[in-house]
């Protein structure tokens, strides 16, 4: 019992350790050496932390997997506790593509893992390099990708004939998002969460989720909400649909005036949204082949200094091209710019960028675990001028097949979840 206390102590204290070195891009990859364990800890790494069925998970694997969500800032909360679900479903999934023979070559994980690299804009060796530095051996990275490439195989082998639409169901998903006409009138709240305050930030957003009127909600927004919508109670102006992340879409379209979305997780925080109005307008709404943004990163989170300093640039900017020349002689990393196709955009920042016309900025999120103020500008948008209907249609059936295909598999990890034998060291 001890010895596992004292391991525990070792993992935190070297996540810790991790989380305050400076981050790059999208991704925060760290620049620190491993913790010393003790003998008796380092030896204990080896031994089982967790059996699934007759599968051993050892401590050396889960503190890889927490160190690893960390630096990659993906854990809501303790990352030893989500890389424990993490690791478990893992198991889970490997068994059950082992029971069909699934497996996969050795330059399929490796382009699973250039895909992982990508989202932090870096060659696969610099992305393994950089992680190896923080602590993270490229094996976590292999088994982590090829965890996921290999379900996502055979979830689309199994239930891919049962997840495609019909032409009926194709015709009234295009129906019920309108042609492009519909707009929207939401209120939101947007509050930021961290491994600190992420238990207290839940408990608040549920209780938000059941308030019962506009009144309600907008005095929660003024409350608690770190969008500048706030000195409003959160009202945002009429918008087109088609401005939304696209994710969004289904889940506003599904609401009636006054209610409210269950919480939704966003990189750094948890979002809600109330239903205000629907309409449909004359004309059809641009919809977005690619959106050109850029984002700004400024160190000290939501602190009066960082706020102040973003005031500073938002007033000094016209245009993204401006940003240049505030980032001169910075870390590259502080500037991003890109032309992204909507649904490839962080949440977060796609729900920024909606509520944006060209050359505007919010500077209402955080990255890094809470420590960095991101600024995010919107260059401008690119319109999908030769969508064809055949392309239209296309797309709705796609995400309808991705949307049960989501479904199918979350319900399926639930059940072998509940089927196992799942033993705890």
């Amino acid at each position: 019992m001890q010895h596992n206390v004292i391991l525990r102590r070792a993992i935190r204290a070297l996540i810790n350790r991790t989380r305050t070195a400076a981050g790059l891009g999208a991704l925060t990859l760290s620049f620190v050496a491993a913790l010393p364990l003790s003998p008796s800890a380092a030896q204990g790494l080896f031994a089982p932390a967790i059996i699934v069925n007759e599968d051993v998970i050892t401590a050396y694997e889960l503190e890889q997997r927490a160190l690893f969500l960390s630096v990659l800032g993906s854990a809501q909360g303790d990352p030893l506790v989500a890389a424990r679900k993490d690791l478990i479903e893992d198991r889970l999934k490997r068994s059950a593509m082992a029971e069909v023979g699934l497996t996969l070559s050795d330059a399929e994980i490796t382009e699973g893992m250039r895909e992982l690299a990508a989202r932090a804009n870096l060659p696969l060796e610099d992305f393994l390099a950089r992680l190896q530095q923080a602590g993270v051996a490229p094996e976590t990275v292999r088994d982590f990708a090829s965890a996921g490439l290999g379900w996502r195989e055979y979830v689309r082998g199994r239930y891919l004939s049962r997840a495609r639409p019909t032409e009926e169901e194709i015709d009234r998903a295009m129906g019920s998002a309108g042609s492009g006409s519909v707009q929207v009138l939401l209120s939101e709240i947007i509050m930021p969460v961290d491994q600190n305050n992420a238990a207290q930030v839940e408990e608040l957003a549920t209780q938000i989720a059941d308030v019962k009127t506009s009144e309600a909600f907008a005095a929660s927004a003024a409350q608690f909400s770190a969008s500048d919508s706030r000195l409003d109670g959160g009202r945002l102006p009429w918008m087109p649909l088609t401005r939304l992340p696209p994710q969004l879409q289904e889940v506003v379209l599904a609401l009636k005036p006054g209610e409210i979305t269950r919480p939704l997780s966003l990189p750094g925080a948890v979002a809600l949204f109330q239903m205000r109005g629907l309409r449909e307008v004359d004309g059809r709404s641009a919809r977005f082949a690619a959106i050109d943004y850029a984002t700004y990163r400024i160190p000290g989170g939501r602190s009066a200094d960082a706020l102040a300093r973003a005031k500073e640039v938002r007033d000094a900017v016209d245009t993204c091209d401006d940003l240049y020349g505030i980032a001169k002689d910075q870390d590259p990393a502080v500037l991003y710019r890109g032309s992204v196709a909507p649904a490839d955009i962080p949440q977060d920042i796609a729900l920024q960028l909606a509520k944006l016309d060209t050359g505007e900025s919010t500077a209402d999120i955080t990255r890094d675990n809470g420590q960095t103020l991101l600024l995010v500008m919107l260059c401008g948008r690119t319109s999908e001028i030769n969508a064809t209907q055949e392309d239209a249609r296309l797309t709705v059936a796609n995400a309808l097949v991705q949307q049960r295909l989501n479904a199918l598999a979350d319900s399926l990890v639930e059940q072998l979840r509940a089927n196992a034998r799942i033993e705890m060291r």
